[in-house]
């Protein structure tokens, strides 16, 4: 049985502890980005798409109410009759309003999906982005650790093998070798 183990390199834990290093240098950002994309992507949702579909709303009812203002008009004229072209403006101003409401209500559902659908994924990426910012940093230190322990072990002499010292039970004491 040796009296000690047998360290004859620790290039691939110290490999390994660069590698890591690399790793977290990579996915420390990447996980922040990804968190920033979901923010702004909610954001765009709640925001400024919202706001966008709320003016054209708005937007498209004035366009309707002044479209069927303007046949309104035409109708009570006894100068003129109701032309087609004023109709097919009603009737576009109204399809233009529709398009906006089912836009808004879609939208609507996107945030309400978006939230449930992202809402667990996120929670992920911060249970990850902690196990790297703790964790594996943690890690790091320890295998640094290691490195230097197990270089320090390997530079300490083995012990001198005393002439007389008890053998284990079982095994014969080696013969001297003299000169």
């Amino acid at each position: 049985m040796p009296d000690r183990a047998h360290v004859t390199s620790v290039d691939a834990l110290e490999s390994f502890r660069a590698n890591l290093i690399v790793y977290l240098s990579k996915a420390r950002p990447t996980l922040e980005e990804v968190s920033s994309a979901v923010q702004r992507t909610r954001g765009w949702l709640e925001n400024e798409q919202r706001a966008h579909w709320e003016g054209e709303l708005r937007r498209r009812s004035r366009a309707l109410e002044e479209a069927q203002q303007a046949l309104f008009s035409s109708k009570l004229s006894s100068f003129r009759e109701t032309s087609a072209a004023e109709q097919m403006a009603v009737q576009r101003s109204r399809r233009a309003v529709e398009e906006a409401e089912g836009k808004l209500r879609m939208l609507k559902q996107w945030s309400r999906v978006f939230d449930n659908r992202v809402d667990p994924l996120v929670k992920q990426m911060e249970k990850l982005h902690t196990v790297l910012a703790h964790d594996m940093v943690q890690a790091v230190a320890f295998l640094a650790q290691a490195v230097n322990t197990l270089d320090a072990y390997a530079e300490v002499a083995p012990p001198a093998s005393v002439p007389g010292a008890t053998q284990p039970a079982g095994q014969s004491p080696e013969p001297e070798v003299k000169p």
